[in-house]
């Protein structure tokens, strides 16, 4: 008998290997594709968040409580987190400093799949300057010779996927993938890590503006609820089985 081909993905013990998702601002990851890691840390894979500024410059919040906000929502998602500096909130420059900074994170969790927000230009600055850092970051982290970090070693990940935050955000250019997130746990779970950040949605119902988005990207796929991730290069397999469905019924 022919021997199953274990994924790439198992990890060494039969665990799914890390997922690091990226975010500038204390709620960006959960209102940009909360309910894939809602759906992924079920599954058993270890997600952890890097949240690059505590939204010091919000009309709404003081940075203290969206750290707590954010704290509150990670452990709703699963998920582990940290605070970098960036150079703060509205301050973030796509500079050879801050890569680096993030490729050591990148080289320390060793994470096969990264989420970040969209490089896309028409949306809130440090969100489209964070997806050009976290594509610069991935690559850096490939060099062994980069002396800033030669004492870790090097780390080269599979995919990075860019979430988008609003619509305008999403990349034009791309064809997506539509993330089933329609089992009602996920979504509940969803759902629940959002409404923590509170401070957000005292002039706008983000919640259901996500959930809304979800759901049309779910009727488009023929399933309830659906999130699109944008990825960065083309994706290889090595087997149409790896193929499962598209949102198009011919």
């Amino acid at each position: 008998m022919k021997p199953t081909r274990k994924s790439k993905d198992d990890g060494k013990a039969g665990r799914r290997a890390p997922l690091l998702a990226l975010g500038a601002h204390p709620d960006d990851i959960e209102f940009g594709c909360g309910g894939v890691i809602a759906s992924e840390t079920a599954a058993g894979r270890a997600a952890h968040f890097v949240i690059c500024s505590r939204g010091e410059a919000a009309s709404h919040g003081t940075p203290a409580q969206r750290q707590k906000e954010a704290q509150a929502s990670a452990k709703i998602l699963g998920a582990t987190l940290e605070f970098i500096e960036l150079g703060g909130d509205c301050h973030f420059e796509t500079s050879s400093e801050n890569a680096i900074t993030l490729a050591g994170i990148i080289r320390r969790h060793r994470p096969t799949i990264i989420l970040a927000p969209s490089p896309v230009a028409n949306q809130h600055p440090d969100h489209s300057r964070l997806g050009c850092l976290a594509r610069d970051a991935a690559r850096l982290a490939r060099y062994g010779g980069l002396g800033e970090m030669k004492d870790v070693p090097a780390h080269a990940i599979e995919q990075l996927l860019f979430y988008a935050i609003t619509v305008d955000a999403e990349p034009k250019d791309i064809s997506p993938i539509l993330f089933d997130v329609s089992d009602g746990k996920t979504v509940d779970t969803w759902r629940a890590a959002m409404k923590a950040h509170a401070s957000q949605s005292r002039t706008r119902d983000y919640v259901q503006l996500q959930l809304t988005r979800a759901r049309l990207n779910g009727l488009r796929a023929g399933v309830d609820h659906a999130i699109a991730l944008f990825p960065s290069d083309p994706v290889v397999v090595d087997s149409l089985s790896q193929i499962t469905r598209a949102a198009r019924r011919f």
